[in-house]
């Protein structure tokens, strides 16, 4: 890998993490209108929004082939439409947490996310953990247990954006789909029952979105081009890099969200928040210490295996 190509894979990955980190600060601006009106624009205005792209990046006859393969494949349909299912969940959880006043909670999560993967790829890829690898997951473990039973506060909302986020991963390593392609398809499964219920509630005059001004309209029309973006930008980002390398730049979007919640928004960050704060954050410096421990025998390995070929 060149030095250009992993300087763009780092300016796309880095950007892709800034804006999410970034994202408390626009839902505030709608935390009048409800996290399911919210949540149902995103979905169609994100549908939308890709079925543009896919005809600008000159992939809408593979969106159409992947689709036609998927109604061919029961096992894959139940897949894409199971990880539809766990993103629009995970948009509306935070959504609805960012405008209910726990930003903070809301970051743990992302910063649990990666530890929710380990254990993810154990139980249902079989892979391994490395000492240090265990040990941040105990760490990690140990604060979410310890916060909950000797004060009395299970991290409900950061435990789910985590295994939400995590069994979303492991159900796009499943799908193998493009992300654009992909992100078009589990918006397009999830777009009808997002437009029934917008068509529902206006009906029923329980949604203030149908009567919001123009401001209103554009920002809730953006919201679908907010969430795309990042996503390409991410997928571009992550073809140019290691893995190791991307999982050091995911800790952006949280720690912006941490200090958004803690500077911006006033969160109180009590005394039983800091502790967990504390254990994920050592665990997390086990885990990038262990990636890049990895990366570090890997090249030596190939090193002394092309010496001895040689």
């Amino acid at each position: 890998m060149n030095h250009s190509t992993q300087t763009k894979g780092i300016m796309y990955t880095a950007c892709s993490y800034l804006l999410w980190g970034l994202l408390p600060l626009y839902w505030k601006v709608l935390e009048q209108t409800a996290a399911l009106d919210i949540l149902a624009h995103r979905i169609i205005w994100s549908f939308v929004f890709m079925c543009g792209m896919l005809l600008f990046l000159r992939q809408w006859k593979d969106g159409i082939t992947a689709f036609r393969a998927l109604l061919g494949n029961r096992k894959a349909l139940v897949t894409l439409i199971f990880s539809a299912v766990l993103i629009t969940a995970n948009w509306y959880v935070y959504i609805w947490a960012v405008n209910h006043g726990y930003i903070l909670e809301a970051s743990l999560g992302y910063y649990i996310n990666p530890l929710v993967s380990i254990l993810l790829g154990i139980v249902f890829l079989k892979e391994k953990l490395s000492r240090m690898q265990a040990v941040a997951v105990i760490i990690a473990a140990a604060g979410v247990l310890i916060s909950a039973f000797q004060y009395g506060s299970v991290p409900y909302i950061a435990l789910t954006l985590a295994f939400s986020f995590g069994l979303y991963g492991l159900a796009k390593k499943r799908t193998q789909l493009s992300s654009a392609v992909g992100l078009t398809l589990e918006t397009m499964v999830i777009a009808p029952a997002a437009l029934i219920y917008l068509l529902f509630s206006s009906a029923s005059g329980q949604t203030h979105a149908a009567s919001a001004d123009i401001g209103t309209m554009i920002l809730l029309f953006l919201a679908g081009v907010l969430t795309a973006i990042p996503l390409l930008l991410f997928a571009e980002g992550a073809k140019k890099l290691p893995l190791y390398q991307v999982g050091i730049l995911q800790y952006i979007a949280p720690t912006i969200t941490l200090f958004l919640g803690i500077f911006v928004y006033h969160e109180p960050f009590s005394s039983e928040k800091a502790f967990t704060f504390s254990c994920i954050w050592a665990a997390l410096v086990l885990f990038t210490v262990s990636q890049l421990k990895w990366k570090k025998q890997s090249k030596v390995f190939l090193k002394r295996k092309k010496s001895y070929h040689s």
